[in-house]
């Protein structure tokens, strides 16, 4: 398949646009396509990068081995000893917990 054939069409962007629930003028749309498919033919460069087949998948420039890697912390609580003083800057504050409201959200068809 040709980098053209794989780059994502108008037809769907339109499509991820609306999974997305945003609303994008035309020139807005048009634009982020366009850097979609640089951002997809960038990926496509690296993919095509020839390396050894001995190379772990993760591998990277800093080894995160029992030598090098830092001696995790034990977890230990501690109490804030502010915390009227943080509580009171929420909206609301009700038995110990902090009281959102709802979110409003759309059903997409």
């Amino acid at each position: 398949m040709t980098e053209k054939e794989q780059a994502i069409s108008p037809e769907i962007f339109d499509h991820l646009v609306k999974l997305a629930a945003l609303e994008l003028g035309e020139a807005e749309a048009e634009y982020l396509r366009c850097e979609l498919n640089k951002q997809l033919s960038a990926i496509r460069e690296l993919e095509a990068i020839q390396l050894d087949p001995e190379l772990p998948l993760a591998a990277h420039g800093v080894p995160y081995d029992a030598q090098n890697s830092p001696v995790l912390r034990a977890d230990e609580w501690q109490a804030c000893p502010h915390v009227k003083e943080i509580t009171a800057q929420a909206p609301q504050f009700e038995d110990g917990y902090l009281v959102v409201p709802d979110i409003p959200h759309t059903t997409l068809e």
